[in-house]
């Protein structure tokens, strides 16, 4: 299995019983992927129009940040990411390529 890791070179922090901005932005960012994650689960249950645009709104910023977050850690080398293999790739694409004449309406726009 060719398993590739993607990743900055490591930005050094000191290692210390007190929290080092690693810990600090790692720690932001759990609280911002469980927030998101809460904020989502309430858009889907919303019934409120004015309170789902609010969430909403409340959503895409805690998601920006988020993205934001992720993109410090993995430029100081915090945070790498598995590299996928292109024929898992292909396969993946091959298999859910083939759901599409599974869905209702053929594509077509809900009303």
């Amino acid at each position: 299995m060719n398993e590739q890791k993607i990743q900055n070179p490591e930005t050094k922090v000191q290692k210390t019983p007190q929290m080092n901005d690693r810990d600090f932005i790692n720690d932001m960012l759990t609280t911002e992927k469980y927030m998101t994650q809460g904020y989502d689960t309430a858009l889907k249950e919303l019934s409120h129009d004015q309170l789902y645009q609010d969430i909403l709104a409340i959503y895409t910023e805690t998601s920006n940040a988020q993205r934001s977050l992720y993109n410090l850690m993995f430029k100081k080398g915090w945070y790498g990411v598995e590299a996928a293999e292109a024929q898992k790739l292909q396969q993946s694409h091959q298999q859910f390529q083939g759901y599409t004449n599974q869905f209702p309406y053929s594509g077509q726009q809900l009303q």
